[in-house]
């Protein structure tokens, strides 16, 4: 899998764990799927140096809750979010925020108690593909949030955004 770094003056000898208050799944260390959407982060996401970085890891997803992939995994998923959405409309009486999400889930919900990471998905803009308005891939991440489950991690490039 791919991680994505603003270019530093010392090459990464380990990802940098994202602490935003807007990512998807909270504080963890993230990886993408497939090096296009790596390139398309660092170009869009990684700008303030000019430069970005990507890396490459070996992840050992055996206990990762899979929502991509595995069905189980995919309708667990589903029911936390609805679970924790009802209760954000409860109280704020309106259609909950990714930011009230991953506010909610980092209080609440602790998943590294329970998993070394979580792999989901999204679409991909139209532009990405080579069909025009046709979104037939998965743009895979993996929120990992036990470092030990990250088995190798190195250098693989750096681009001028």
């Amino acid at each position: 899998m791919y991680h994505t770094q603003e270019k530093r003056k010392i090459r990464l000898t380990k990802p940098i764990l994202a602490k935003r208050k807007n990512a998807w799944l909270g504080i963890a260390y993230y990886f993408w799927e497939n090096e296009m959407d790596a390139i398309r982060w660092g170009n869009e996401s990684k700008r303030s140096t000019g430069y970005y970085e990507v890396y490459t890891g070996l992840i050992d997803c055996e206990n990762v809750l899979d929502t991509v992939f595995n069905e189980g995994h995919y309708i667990f998923w589903v029911e936390q979010i609805e679970k924790a959405a009802k209760k954000i409309i409860k109280i704020t009486g309106r259609k909950a925020t990714i930011r009230e999400i991953n506010s909610y889930f980092t209080e609440n919900a602790k998943w590294s108690e329970i998993t070394s990471g979580i792999m989901f998905q999204d679409l991909p803009f139209s532009n990405d593909l080579l069909i025009e308005g046709f979104n037939y891939r998965k743009r895979i991440q993996l929120a990992v949030f036990n470092i030990g489950i990250i088995l190798t991690f190195a250098f693989y490039f750096e681009q001028k955004c």
